[in-house]
């Protein structure tokens, strides 16, 4: 029987179009990855399963940082499986092929993204088939019909049932998602390759990202630092009074009543005063004198806001809670698909559908039945008073777009961790505010008049708390930041002035972004742009999605454009290195909100069939040209840019520092020659900050810093010093890896009367120096007290690219452990990790150990309680790695048999196999203890690291000490021979 394919975009919404379909369609049988019934297979995405990307004949895989290969255009996009989800895909992608289906109907969400992630499905379907053409022509040759919901209620859904759309309708829809999806695609590849080629072009690697929303919201965010950089604080004054009445006293303020707003000088103030006699003339005619008193009273109201969006509720939690957008959207997440406590909050509307009433006094039902003593009170209240309403404030088809506001489910959530409470009491405070009446005050505005000066005081009294109460607000509540009650004046009674204060202050900058504020720029980014018709296309748009701007916000940090500090957000080196490079070349459109207006205003004619989808990847392409040809071209020395002068002089001439866009320069003392000294701003790859270059002029040396990058692309950290050639006479830039000649061999006396001990050594009860690029044992380098040394305690103050500060190591000789220490990258698989550096005793080094991981998820009901570990022991990050896939094993044996119980007291630990012993000079490095293969490998590896033993220059080439020379059988060896050699020395028992 012939049966339509209903693919959703995500699992929950597949659920609610089983649910509304079972009453006219029948039952459906539940399967792993879908619903099915005689007429309909009902399954869905998780988001996006499929990405494009260049076909493999136009993807240059060496050398694509090269101008040679750019600009990259290629004639049509393959497509890839997005890896975490593929097993998703390849399950629906077997229900489209199956020969009982012979319709298919895109149930995604309405609207652009949800029109792309179907198609791109359907498209790698049929491309997969192998029979079909190349690119967006590919189809499965089965009918398409379209479900268009802006409602998820089961009458809703069977009435988008009834009117499905054409393929053919959906047509300039579909062309305007892919031609977004393309166009971003084409304008990041070739301006992020564009900009690093030019950036790398005298040497090194220097990665420098843009794309169409992450650099014009760094461009918001570096221009808000420019404006505090260049602020100029003024002295301005402010005239404070104290006013007696028979009631007792109230305060006002000096202000002008004339005063008009000053279009062009922003900081000028009714209230202001900007010179010092202005303000003490008016305290000197004021004292003691008495006022004439007028006021006016009359009573306000204050409406809740609106219902959270995602953007919405992400800068509520920032500021509420210095939640980062990443976090928020976590939660979220995890509330909507693992608690399903929330509504799917990947939304940018505030509203709910006109159809939503019932489900709104249902939810607002189940909050008052709950149990949760803080929320249920006011639910009921809000069902007793019968305040859920058809209202245009929560109720709004027209503000509906692919999805409506996040409010809470029917489903009571339990087993919520102390973040996830938190949202999810936010959420629902929102929920039941929307509904409850407007808070009322009374506002009172007094005017007190003295010699002819006048003075304000306001007072607001809360009367009515309304939908305030829900978050703890009470009418004339004692200390309540929001109101201030002003004492009573008679008709007539004048007061006098007991005391007049001028008070001196300054003008402060513009406050920096925080997460909060850069989300509402974002979203508000539509304001940024000049032109009408552009401005009114982003209307509601903003850059980037709700779903989107936490992750361009990470983007942002994770390349180092920009770092958290508390909650603000700082641009670095870099950012400001981006911006002048973008409007030095003339590419300076990459930085404004105007492309996204430009953009969004062009695929809203293409989506009504104004504009053919070929004219508007024409005009991409020619973009991409352009970009890449403005910086292909460029030939002059530097940048044009607003570059500092440095405080600190020059090293070797005493002469001005003047940074361009490449280099820091010499430019000579006033009336003189420049010396010829310079270095770069970005050394292997990262920039300076301003403040690290004056550090590292004053000191002629930095470090460690971290964020440097070899040729091959490998991140290391490092220390940089100023050192003096004697052949060019001159100061020079060099890397300082710490591989100074080893003491211990070459006998030089080592000196540590002018260190204070960090603690005394694990090994032998010595004290700990500093010494070089490593913490050291007293008695491991020769010294004039103990000059053979009889020790080899070492541990490296850089380990896999983690600083391990001084008093880290203290701790760690006091306690046998670091703090968590959050900065390790693993040379393995190049991810961060997070460990505690410990002393293990019976390795006789230090040593990795990881914090215990409770589970992510609350036992079942019923299950028993796991004991939880005594102590986390040290161990390596290899054998904590191969314990994963026999876990994998067993969970994929357990489900093909059923399992046999056996008492506990019989389970008896595999082994995975004998150890190999060590040879003797092996042995001295790594531990006499067998080991298996990988764990050698793993721990001679440690130890590498550990002591700094990779080349400075070249990173494949390990350096031997004395330990590892005897174990090479030569000075040195490269990555690759290191298997090998390890084999020769690693035996059976």
């Amino acid at each position: 029987m012939a049966k339509t394919l209903v693919i959703a975009e995500k699992p929950s919404v597949a659920q609610d179009i089983v649910r509304a379909l079972t009453p006219v369609a029948g039952k459906f049988d539940k399967h792993d990855e879908h619903f099915e019934n005689e007429k309909y297979v009902v399954t869905s995405a998780v988001g996006h399963l499929v990405e494009i990307h260049a076909p493999e004949e136009f993807d240059v895989k060496r050398g694509k940082w090269s101008f040679a290969h750019l600009p990259v255009l290629p004639p049509y996009f393959d497509l890839k499986p997005v890896d975490k989800t593929k097993s998703r895909l390849n399950a629906v992608v077997k229900l489209a092929k199956r020969k009982d289906v012979t319709e298919l109907v895109n149930a995604c969400d309405a609207g652009r993204e949800g029109e792309l992630i179907f198609r791109l499905i359907e498209q790698y379907a049929a491309t997969e088939k192998k029979t079909a053409a190349k690119g967006e022509d590919a189809t499965l040759g089965k009918p398409v019909r379209r479900l268009w919901l802006q409602s998820m209620t089961p009458q809703a859904i069977r009435d988008g049932f009834a009117a499905l759309r054409s393929d053919k309708q959906m047509e300039g829809l579909a062309h305007a998602a892919r031609s977004r999806s393309e166009a971003d695609w084409l304008v990041g590849i070739n301006g992020t390759r564009a900009m690093t080629a030019f950036n790398s072009r005298d040497g090194g690697f220097f990665l420098t990202t843009v794309g169409r929303v992450q650099t014009p919201t760094l461009a918001i965010v570096v221009e808000r630092e420019e404006q505090i950089r260049k602020f100029v604080s003024r002295d301005y004054w402010e005239v404070h009074a104290s006013f007696l009445v028979e009631g007792g006293t109230y305060a006002g303020k000096w202000f002008d009543p004339k005063w008009k707003k000053n279009e062009e000088d922003a900081e000028r103030r009714a209230d202001r005063l900007w010179s010092a006699k202005e303000a003490h003339d008016i305290a000197e005619a004021v004292r003691g004198k008495a006022a004439t008193v007028t006021e006016e009273s009359k009573p306000t109201t204050q409406a809740s806001p609106l219902l959270f969006d995602l953007t919405s509720l992400q800068r509520e939690a920032n500021g509420r809670f210095g939640y980062s957008a990443k976090t928020t959207l976590a939660l979220a997440q995890s509330l909507y698909e693992r608690h399903k406590a929330l509504t799917y909050p990947r939304t940018d509307s505030r509203y709910l559908p006109n159809d939503y009433l019932k489900v709104a006094k249902d939810a607002m039902g189940m909050l008052a039945a709950s149990g949760m003593r803080h929320l249920a009170p006011f639910a009921q209240q809000a069902l007793d008073n019968n305040y859920v309403k058809p209202t245009k404030r929560v109720f709004d088809d027209s503000k509906v777009s692919d999805h409506f506001a996040i409010i809470p489910t029917l489903e009571a959530p339990s087993g919520l961790s102390d973040a996830e409470q938190k949202l999810y009491d936010l959420v629902v405070r929102r929920f039941m505010a929307v509904f409850f009446p407007s808070a009322e005050y009374m506002v009172t505005t007094r005017i007190s008049q003295a010699v002819g000066h006048s003075f304000k005081s306001e007072g607001k009294v809360l009367v009515n708390p309304g939908w305030l109460a829900i978050f703890g607000k009470e009418a004339d509540e004692e200390g309540d930041e929001n109101g201030k009650m002003l004492v009573a004046v008679k008709p007539g009674e004048m007061a006098r002035i007991e005391s007049v204060d001028p008070k001196a202050l300054k003008t402060r900058p513009p406050a920096r972004y925080s997460e909060a504020t850069l989300l509402g720029a974002m979203e508000g980014a539509g304001k940024f742009v000049e032109d009408d018709e552009l401005r009114e296309a982003m209307n509601e748009k903003g850059l980037g999605t709700p779903a989107t701007r936490a992750a361009t916000i990470e983007g942002l940090i994770n390349e180092k454009y920009m770092l958290r500090d508390g909650r603000e957000l700082i641009p670095t080196a870099k950012a400001f290195q981006l911006m002048t490079l973008l409007r030095g070349l003339g590419v300076e459109e990459l930085t404004k909100p105007e492309l996204t207006g430009e953009w969004e205003y062009k695929l809203a004619q293409m989506e009504h069939g104004k504009l053919s989808r070929d004219a508007f990847m024409r005009e991409i392409a020619e973009m991409a040209k352009h970009i890449v040809k403005k910086a292909k071209e460029y030939d002059r020395d530097t940048v044009p840019g607003d570059y500092a002068t440095l405080k600190t002089p020059c090293p070797n001439c005493g002469g001005i520092v003047q940074e361009t866009y490449r280099r820091y320069n010499c430019v000579g003392k006033p009336g003189a020659e420049a010396c010829g000294f310079s270095f770069t701003k970005i050394p292997a790859g990262r920039a300076f900050e301003l403040d690290e270059v004056e550090t590292f002029l004053r000191d002629k040396r930095i470090g460690p810093l971290q964020g440097f990058r070899s040729k091959a692309g490998w991140p290391f950290a490092a220390e940089l010093a100023l050192k003096f050639d004697e052949e060019e006479k001159n100061w020079k830039l060099e890397f300082d890896f710490g591989n100074e000649a080893d003491p211990s061999e070459t006998g030089e006396i080592v000196d540590f009367s002018a260190q204070q001990p960090l603690g005394k050594c694990p090994k032998c009860g010595g004290r700990v120096f500093e010494f070089g690029a490593n913490y050291v044992c007293e008695n491991s380098v020769p010294t004039a007290q103990h000059p053979t040394p009889t020790c080899d305690f070492k541990s490296g103050k850089i380990i896999l690219q983690q600083p391990v500060e001084r008093a880290q190591m203290e701790k760690l000789l006091a306690t046998g452990k670091t703090d968590l220490l959050d900065k390790f990258v693993s040379m393995r698989t190049r991810r961060p990790f997070k460990a505690f550096l410990a002393w293990d005793a019976e390795a006789g080094k230090v040593n990795f150990e990881f914090e215990p991981r409770a589970s992510k998820f609350p036992p079942r009901k019923g299950a028993p309680a796991k004991a939880a570990p005594a102590k986390a022991g040290a161990k390596s990050a290899a054998k904590s790695a191969t314990k994963a896939p026999a876990k994998a094993a067993a969970k994929a044996a357990a489900k093909k048999a059923p399992a046999k119980k056996t008492p506990a007291e019989k389970t008896v630990n595999r082994k995975s196999g004998p150890g190999l012993k060590p040879s003797e000079d092996l042995a001295a490095v790594i531990g006499a203890e067998p080991v298996a293969r990988t764990e050698a490998t793993k721990k001679i590896w440690d130890y590498i690291k550990a002591h700094g033993l990779q080349d400075a220059k070249d990173k494949r080439t390990i350096n031997g000490d004395a330990k590892l020379r005897k174990v090479f059988g030569k000075p040195s060896v490269t990555m690759f021979e290191l298997a090998g050699v390890l084999g020769k020395h690693l035996a059976k028992e």
